[in-house]
């Protein structure tokens, strides 16, 4: 359900509960109504309506909080980049250092939902492990905190008596400043920029919707019905169970806060015993997006879901059954007091840690109930996997996408090696693999090569679109590669059941192109994998000479034909041979430009080329000297 439906059922729903306590207490008091005068039925209409211009202005503060906390966030991401996946990476069995990456990267996307959607991806894909999520899923319900500070800040009052510093914190004043200079960034060449006016820009739009919901609670204070309806809220059952659907329904506890912040701000009399209970619903309502995410999954990764869950639920009847036990013992005054935007944003800081000092020490145990409730074995992790999910941080997907595409590197370079093991002493277990690998290679491009089509269409930074030209160039090579190195089974095997060898020359001559083969894959598969651009400009002279070699052989081949030494079924047979060596070496330097080009943001393989063979390169020419020398033929 896309979330503008979702801002409007939520909308109506408010509207409802509104409606509702309005009709009980109109009902309530129809005799009454009938002996006030005409007067003061007006002055009080007046006073203290909620009409349906608050609903609209209600809806579109919402949508606007929504839509600016998306465009936040996204920028946000943006601006981290690969980081996000770096950090991740970094994690370890230390459950404190888990929960600071989790906070830290939820305030980073400023989304716990995203993050706890990003760890069903993870764990579905079988690159991080179950046990490893619940610091993560901890720490980003302490990370989101932060966004209710922020809304905070709309209830700083400015200063009657002239503008001050502390005026400067309210966001009237500053975020149309900030709309201003992130428009203006976004109207930039640099990409990096507008990420940045992106981040100001959706900042600005976020509190405008929260000054449209102010406005839409203006009144409110005055109004009986309201204030009826408050009344219900001291039921901390109650209040539970609309801060859960609220923030299930439009999917963002961020944004259900600052509904609450709203409503405190308006004077209506919400005290620190109703707002309580409703933030910790508010908590369980956010685990809807993780349920959502993981229909379709492995069990594994239905368990991150099953985590979140458990530790939104376990810790608000923990902290309720805490909190109103030592208020029956000690009768806490501050229950009865009146609440404001700042009152609420601690007091959903101050759950979330109390929550998860509580839990942490159990961390094992929710895993267990986790696997109590789904239950099964664990699916086989498959070969190859890309979740769908992690899309929606291409940062991660992208960098996950580079990790899979190092390991079909290494498939290819082993496939390769195999094959010329093989060729020099043929086995037919080993040729068996080579064609194996082969298959799975062909299963890694096809994956690969769908899911950076759909990344790259994706509104990604200028490195990210960098990182998704490089791999959409060169897993098309890595593929023709390990198709190559079939080949050279192929001959293997044919030489073998036929019980042919070459003369003593071509032999030879096989070991020295096979020799260049090997250290032409060497050096573009390390220049590959750590995306080394220097060691990248070493392959296109070697693969100059690899070229060289394959001619002087055919040039030689001839000649040992012509003096009977040969025959022509070997010719063929080296012929076959001599393409599968030279094509090879032509997709290395295929995937030593697209590393180089990238690098230096351009795409012109001709025109590089070109000005290294036109011998103003002396590193190319040294370079083509050196492995010249050192293979040469004769």
């Amino acid at each position: 359900m896309k979330k503008p439906l979702l801002v409007i059922i939520a909308a109506v729903f408010i509207l409802l509960c509104t409606c509702f306590a309005a009709t009980a207490e109109g009902d309530a008091s129809d005799a009454v109504s009938a002996e006030v005068s005409e007067d003061a039925s007006a002055g009080e209409s007046s006073g203290g309506g909620f009409d349906m211009g608050n609903v609209i202005m209600l809806i579109g503060g919402v949508a606007f909080f929504l839509y600016g906390m998306t465009i936040m966030s996204n920028g946000l991401e943006k601006i981290s980049g690969g980081k996000l996946e770096s950090t991740l990476k970094k994690m370890t069995s230390n459950p404190f250092k888990s929960l600071a990456l989790g906070a830290g990267i939820t305030i980073a996307i400023q989304s716990s939902s995203a993050m706890t959607v990003m760890l069903v991806g993870l764990v579905n894909s079988g690159i991080m492990a179950l046990d490893s999520t619940v610091g993560l899923i901890m720490g980003s319900n302490i990370g989101t905190t932060l966004t209710a500070f922020l809304t905070s800040l709309v209830g700083i009052e400015s200063s009657a008596s002239g503008f001050t510093i502390t005026d400067l914190l309210k966001p009237a004043n500053f975020s149309l400043i900030f709309a201003l200079v992130g428009v203006l960034l976004t109207m930039g060449k640099s990409k990096k920029k507008k990420d940045i006016g992106a981040i100001l820009v959706g900042f600005a739009i976020l509190m405008c919707g929260m000054s449209f919901m102010g406005d839409s609670m203006s009144g409110l204070e005055d109004n009986a019905q309201f204030r009826e309806l408050l009344v219900h809220f001291k039921n901390p059952i109650l209040g539970v169970l609309v801060g859960a659907v609220v923030t299930g329904i439009i999917q963002s506890s961020a944004a259900s806060v600052g509904m609450l912040q709203v409503i405190a701000a308006s004077g209506a009399g919400l005290t620190f015993g109703m707002a309580l209970p409703i933030i910790m619903g508010q908590n369980i309502g956010t685990c809807v997006t993780a349920l959502i995410s993981s229909f379709g999954v492995n069990r594994n990764a239905k368990r991150v879901a099953v985590v979140h869950i458990l530790f939104n639920v376990i810790g608000t009847v923990f902290c309720l059954i805490l909190f109103y036990t030592l208020h029956a013992i000690f009768d806490f005054a501050i229950v009865s007091q009146n609440i404001n935007a700042i009152g609420i944003a601690c007091c959903h800081l101050v759950f979330n840690l109390v929550t998860t000092l509580a839990l942490l020490p159990f961390s094992k145990l929710l895993v267990k109930l986790a696997n109590k409730i789904i239950k099964g074995d664990d699916e086989k992790k498959q070969e190859v996997l890309l979740d769908e999910r992690l899309l929606a941080t291409p940062a991660v997907a992208i960098s996950e996408c580079r990790n899979i595409t190092v390991k079909m590197s290494g498939i290819v370079k082993e496939a390769l090696v195999d094959s010329l093991d093989a060729l020099n002493s043929f086995d037919r277990e080993l040729a068996d693999k080579v064609v194996e690998d082969e298959g799975v290679v062909d299963k890694y491009e096809d994956k690969l090569g769908t899911y950076l089509v759909k990344l790259s269409s994706n509104d990604i930074t200028e490195k990210d679109s960098q990182n998704v030209s490089t791999m959409l160039h060169s897993i098309g090579n890595f593929e023709r590669i390990s198709d190559h190195a079939v080949e050279i089974v192929k001959t293997a095997e044919e030489l073998n059941e036929k019980k042919l060898s070459f003369s003593a020359d071509a032999q030879k001559e096989i070991a020295v192109a096979e020799s260049a083969l090997r250290e032409i894959i060497s050096i573009t598969f390390t220049a590959f994998e750590n995306g080394d651009t220097q060691l990248a400009r070493k392959v296109e002279p070697l693969e100059q000479v690899i070229d060289s070699i394959t001619a002087e052989m055919r040039s030689n081949h001839i000649q040992r034909l012509q003096a009977g030494a040969c025959t022509i079924e070997l010719g063929f047979i080296l012929n076959d041979l001599i393409n599968c060596f030279e094509r090879v070496s032509d997709h290395c330097s295929n995937i030593a430009v697209a590393l180089i080009e990238v690098a230096e943001g351009e795409f012109a393989t001709h025109k590089y080329l070109n000005s290294v063979k036109s011998g103003n390169d002396e590193q190319f020419k040294a370079d083509y000297e050196a492995y010249s020398a050192a293979y040469a033929i004769n």
